[in-house]
């Protein structure tokens, strides 16, 4: 059962590359290629290396046999807690076959010696077989299965068989890790304060209500992800990113994208560029500023970080305070398995299907994420809700997760091939409104925040794209977190820390060497990083918008309920 986020911090923001997965299917990644070739073609070369790992593994089932084995799980490993793993001699002995078999494979893979993009094609691969057949997913041996049946006089095996039935009539095909309704928008997640000022048919723009009553003159726009809903940066009272900026004076605006259909299958790179603009120009017009903080993660970044650009290039990059990427990957070359999975065919495939029906279902994109994390984002609910017939726990960042969004069949495109060619690292290599865009012109000054646990975005990718910009005060922060815990990482957390420094080494482990641990959250230390770049502190303005642009509706808006 997930109480917390340590199971959820890795799975639901977007990484493009795996879009091609999403709009293909997960089952593809499966079959043979010439990864498998080249995995046995190695290992044949290599027939002393293979009858070792052989003939431990038989020597040590020998001895799980004889009951002398002393083969037991590790101290993280939550499958086997049960103490019928170690009591029980059938469930000891599955277990400790299992493990031992795994650890053989594992081995043979690294002493394999695979290229880095065959590694990580084999290790999906082997990582998704190996969880499958834990017998902690067995139904006839796990121990909670048999308990959860003779508690409930048998009716955990109907809640179950009704709940697998139910999950696997429709995408995405894997347990669902929350109930539907286990919370309410605007009632108990996304429920700061503040109005929606703008909406166009792209996006709403949403201004917050001020918490304080001197505000720092220049406005912060955040810029979500593409295919995830805005309020992950709202997610829930005391953990909201935008609630805590807000408390230390900040003027808070954030984008809302809208929920795309086929109607909209055209909309592309430009498209969200001219949003970023847009919503740019209203924050300027609403608070009288003349520049804004730009804030954005992931595929959010990405548009970001080329709308930047693209206000470089046209004389306009003084509308910029600053740029904040968050685990936003903008260099993929060696960025984890979703580089290693794509190639020309694959993408042509993906955008092919994504072009027949004019989007890129999130469903989809959301059970690509889950197999990334088999232990902990599927098999985990597998016990849970099929064998247990249990409900899952309610957790706030796995509702946002399921309240998943469609991508537009022309981003899809442009986002897959943008990955493929790695157009980013090249000046001049793909255009935004029309501009050519080279980051090293991007000279406004820069924070960039990556999860060392982030396995989405890792963040030695995130490391490698902050040197893409040409800003000279660059503040790289790597947090101890993964993907969305990286994010949602309010202070008073006392397993939080960070590390911090200019992004000046070249190599990011020699990077990460030379900085030194600081306990706590990161966000005290960017809202001073704004502080010093927002000018004189001003009145909070009494009401919200502008003659021009008053207040629709309440926050957290329209397009967000869209599903």
């Amino acid at each position: 059962m997930v109480t917390n986020s340590d199971h959820a911090d890795e799975l639901a923001a977007p990484l493009d590359l795996l879009l091609t997965s999403s709009a293909i299917g997960i089952g593809r990644r499966m079959l043979p290629n010439t990864s498998w070739n080249r995995l046995a073609i190695e290992l044949a070369r290599r027939p002393g290396v293979l009858g070792a790992h052989a003939s431990e593994l038989g020597h040590e089932l020998v001895d799980i046999v004889r009951g002398r084995s002393q083969r037991a799980p590790v101290k993280a490993d939550k499958r086997f807690t049960d103490p019928a793993w170690q009591g029980n001699p059938l469930l000891k002995r599955s277990m400790q076959a299992y493990l031992a078999a795994t650890d053989t494979a594992e081995s043979l893979l690294s002493d394999a010696h695979l290229d880095w993009r065959d590694d990580q094609w084999m290790r999906f691969v082997i990582d998704n077989a190996l969880e499958g057949l834990s017998p902690s997913n067995n139904p006839l041996l796990n121990p909670l299965g048999w308990k959860a049946l003779i508690d409930t006089g048998g009716l955990s095996a109907v809640r179950g068989l009704r709940r697998f039935a139910t999950d696997m009539a429709g995408a995405p095909r894997v347990p669902a890790m929350v109930e539907s309704d286990a919370f309410t928008l605007g009632e108990n997640v996304a429920v700061t304060p503040g109005a929606v000022v703008l909406r166009t048919e792209v996006f709403e723009l949403i201004q917050y209500t001020p918490q304080t009553a001197q505000v720092r003159t220049i406005p912060l726009l955040m810029v979500p992800p593409v295919i995830n809903k805005y309020y992950i940066m709202d997610i829930a009272p005391g953990r909201s990113m935008i609630e805590y900026f807000l408390s230390q004076g900040q003027q808070v605006f954030a984008i809302s994208w809208r929920n795309p259909t086929a109607a909209q299958r055209d909309w592309d790179f430009d498209t969200y560029g001219q949003a970023i603009v847009d919503a740019l120009d209203a924050v300027e017009r609403i608070t009288g500023s003349e520049r804004t903080h730009l804030q954005a993660s992931c595929s959010g970044g990405i548009l970001a970080a080329m709308t930047a650009a693209h206000l470089t290039e046209i004389g306009q990059d003084d509308r910029l305070a600053s740029l904040t990427l968050m685990v936003t990957v903008l260099d993929q070359a060696r960025a984890g398995f979703a580089a290693a999975a794509i190639d020309e065919e694959t993408a042509k495939m993906a955008i092919a299907v994504s072009a027949r029906k004019g989007y890129l279902d999130g469903r989809a994109l959301a059970e690509v994420f889950a197999w990334l994390r088999p232990t902990d984002l599927v098999w985990r609910y597998w016990v849970n809700n099929y064998l247990q017939g249990r409900a899952p726990a309610p957790f706030d960042v796995l509702f946002w997760n399921a309240d998943t969004t469609r991508m537009t069949a022309a981003l899809h495109r442009d986002m897959v091939m943008l990955g493929v060619h790695n157009s980013l690292t090249e000046p001049d290599a793909v255009r935004m409104l029309g501009t050519p865009v080279d980051l090293s012109r991007v000279t406004v000054d820069s924070y960039v925040v990556a999860g060392l646990a982030d396995h989405i975005s890792p963040w030695q990718a995130c490391y490698r794209s902050a040197r893409l910009l040409g800003s000279k005060d660059l503040r790289f922060v790597l947090s101890t977190s993964g993907h969305i815990a990286a994010l949602v990482n309010p202070p008073g957390n006392p397993k939080a820390a960070y590390r911090i420094g200019p992004a000046d080494q070249a190599d990011p482990d020699a990077w990460v060497d030379s900085a030194a641990p600081q306990s706590g959250s990161w966000w005290p230390d960017f809202t001073a990083w704004l502080a010093d770049r927002s000018g004189p502190d001003r009145d909070a303005p009494a009401t919200l918008g502008s003659p021009e642009l008053p207040p629709l509706d309440a926050a957290p808006g329209k397009y967000v309920l869209t599903h």
